[in-house]
């Protein structure tokens, strides 16, 4: 089995900065991508940035130039440096990865697996 940990959300003050982090564990074979999604109260969940094992990123028009994901694979973590933080980036911040993991010594399995989330305020 997989498990996703996330960690670093809080309250942080407009303007300010956090880092996110998200960590992958268990028997993991291969991380192919891993992305940051983000719900905010009333609203549906959405993407804000993903990173593929390649390095290649992508991020959404509403975080671009703010924020900045990067993939340690040798930890299976990926981080999420946010600056210049906004009151409308408050959310439930949720890591998402795309892997595969040893069911046993001989069975990949590959899954979609989400972490729990973390709670990031902007507020004065």
């Amino acid at each position: 089995q997989v498990q996703l940990m996330e960690s670093g959300g809080g309250l942080v003050q407009p303007g300010g900065s956090l880092t996110l982090s998200c960590a992958a564990s268990g028997s993991i074979r291969s991380v192919y991508s891993m992305r940051w999604y983000r719900q905010a109260p009333g609203k549906q969940r959405e993407l804000v940035a993903y990173i593929l094992s390649s390095g290649d990123t992508n991020y959404a028009d509403s975080v671009k130039g703010r924020f900045t994901i990067s993939l340690d694979s040798a930890k299976n973590t990926v981080s999420l440096q946010m600056n210049r933080l906004k009151p409308e980036d408050t959310a439930v911040y949720y890591c998402n990865a795309d892997l595969d993991y040893w069911r046993d010594a001989d069975t990949p399995v590959g899954v979609d697996e989400w972490g729990k989330g973390t709670l990031v305020t902007v507020s004065s």
